[in-house]
């Protein structure tokens, strides 16, 4: 009964608890796509680890901001969301193939993932009327 009091809160505030959760989102894909862009050092070290070519770093981070760029457009926002959550299934499943710490490193993606799809949720009506929190009787 709690969780739906919370969830109801979030909705009552709409847009702004939107717009708060989808850029808490959108500033971190920007800062993972950007390093991903330069090829840091610490970067390159964690492909090494999670078993990537260090020449794929950029194009991954250039996929990253593209599909960023989709998600912050109100038009594309829905698709930004779903090749986002596609990146983050690949990120899941990489550290969970090495057997990565659960909470903070394999389900990360999943915290992530409902950043974007919950901000998204508060911030489109559309969205709310095609997954409704509750169906009326």
């Amino acid at each position: 009964m709690q969780w739906r009091n919370l969830i109801a809160r979030l909705v009552a505030a709409g847009p702004w608890a939107g717009r708060f959760l989808s850029g808490l989102a959108v500033l971190f894909l920007l800062f993972d796509g950007i390093i991903k862009m330069l090829r840091l050092p610490v970067v390159l070290e964690s492909f090494r680890q999670l078993g990537f070519p260090e020449s794929v770093a950029a194009g991954i981070g250039a996929i990253e901001l593209f599909c960023t760029l989709l998600y912050v457009i109100p038009r594309t926002s829905v698709l930004g969301a779903v090749l986002l959550t596609a990146i983050m299934g690949g990120a899941i499943a990489s550290h969970l193939r090495l057997g990565d710490p659960l909470f903070t490193h394999v389900l990360f993606g999943s915290y992530l993932g409902l950043f974007i799809w919950g901000g998204l949720f508060l911030r489109d009506g559309r969205l709310r009327g095609i997954f409704p929190l509750r169906r009326k009787a």
